[in-house]
This record gives C-alpha cells, sequence and structure tokens, in this order.
C-alpha cells in the first residue's frame, strides 16, 4: 500500500478475504484521478512487486477506467472515480463492524 500512497492514490480500502474467498487472502481497492494516472500506480505497483520478488499479472492497463494487479495472495484494484462508484466493489465484500456480513446482503443471500 505504501506504493499507492506514494503514487498519490485516493481512498485506498483494504478487505481482508481470508475465509470469504479462494480467489485471495486480501484486496486492495484504490483510484486515481484519471486514466493516466490509474495506469501509472498499476505499472509502478507491479514494478514494485517484481523487484520485491514476487509476480504480479496486470488486466484492464489498455483503457485504464480499472486496472486490476494479481499478485497472488493479494488482489489490487485501481479504478477512476466514477467506475469505482458504479461497480461498488466495497459493498460487495463489506463486512459489518463485529465481523460478520452487512446484515442486508445476507439477507439477500438468504432470498
Amino acid at each position: 500500500m505504501k506504493s499507492l500512497d506514494d503514487n498519490q492514490a485516493q481512498d485506498i480500502v483494504s478487505i481482508p478475504l481470508e475465509g470469504k474467498s479462494n480467489i485471495a487472502d486480501h484486496m486492495i481497492i484504490a483510484e486515481g484521478r484519471s486514466t493516466r494516472q490509474v495506469a501509472s500506480m498499476a505499472q509502478k505497483l507491479a514494478e514494485h512487486i517484481k523487484q520485491a520478488g514476487g509476480e504480479a499479472r496486470i488486466e484492464g492497463l489498455a483503457n485504464a477506467d480499472w486496472v486490476l494487479i494479481d499478485a497472488g495472495d493479494v488482489i489490487v484494484h485501481i479504478f477512476r472515480p466514477e467506475v469505482r462508484s458504479f461497480y461498488n466493489l466495497e459493498r460487495m465484500w463489506a463486512v459489518g463492524e463485529d465481523g460478520e456480513e452487512d446484515s442486508s446482503e445476507a439477507q439477500a443471500a438468504e432470498a
């Protein structure tokens, strides 16, 4: 997340996925002000991960409205603000303050 902070990412959210999904242990969601900033942040983060000895696959770099960086146990989504609000991933993975699923989502899952 330091790399995102250093590149002026906005509204960074970290979501633990352990026990909720087998795709990753952690998800990070952030946004950039423009497609150029989103693409730059994604490339720099992927480079930083590779320099640290990890692997990073990038998807969505061509349009840079929503770029996904898959670093194995951590998935990073970098959005432009309006795209982030449209997809609203935070709500999809929301947990309440007590660590339980958001009650509205739990009710929808039961229906």
